[in-house]
C-alpha cells in the first residue's frame, strides 16, 4: 500500500486547508485511516482517525471542533478539512493506514502499518 498526502501549504491564522491522502490498492475501504503531525524537535502526534466505514471518527483535543476527517472509499482517499487554523497547527502532516478495519487504537502511531510521505502545513500569525 502506498499513501500520498497532498494539500499542504502556507495559510494565515484563521484560514482553512484541506489535506488529501490517496491510497493505492483495492483494500483501502477495509482500513482504518489516521492523520498525524510532527513539528521540528517534537514527537509525531495524533490528529484524527476514521474507521473503514466512516462510522466512527476520533480527534485530538487540540483540533476538536476545527478539523474534520472524512473518507471516500470509491476514490481511495481520506481527507482532513482544517478550519480556524492556528500557528501551533504548523507541522508536517502524515496520513497512515491500519489494516484493522475497526481499530480502537486510532490514536497510537504504532498501530499503523503504512505511512505517507507527509505534507507541510504552515500557519502564519
Amino acid at each position: 500500500v502506498q499513501l500520498q498526502a497532498s494539500g499542504g501549504g502556507l495559510v494565515q491564522a484563521g484560514g482553512s486547508l484541506r489535506l488529501s491522502c490517496l491510497a493505492s490498492g483495492r483494500t483501502f475501504s477495509s482500513y482504518t485511516m489516521g492523520w498525524f503531525r510532527q513539528s521540528p524537535g517534537k514527537e509525531r502526534d495524533f490528529v484524527a482517525g476514521i474507521i473503514w466505514s466512516g462510522g466512527r471518527t476520533t480527534y485530538a483535543d487540540s483540533v476538536k471542533g476545527r478539523f474534520t476527517i472524512s473518507r471516500d472509499n470509491a476514490k481511495n482517499t481520506v481527507y482532513l478539512q482544517m478550519n480556524s487554523l492556528k500557528p501551533e497547527d504548523t507541522a508536517v502532516y502524515y496520513c497512515a493506514a491500519d489494516i484493522t478495519p475497526d481499530s480502537w487504537a486510532v490514536a497510537r502511531a504504532a498501530a499503523y502499518h503504512y505511512w505517507g510521505q507527509g505534507t507541510q502545513v504552515t500557519v502564519s500569525s
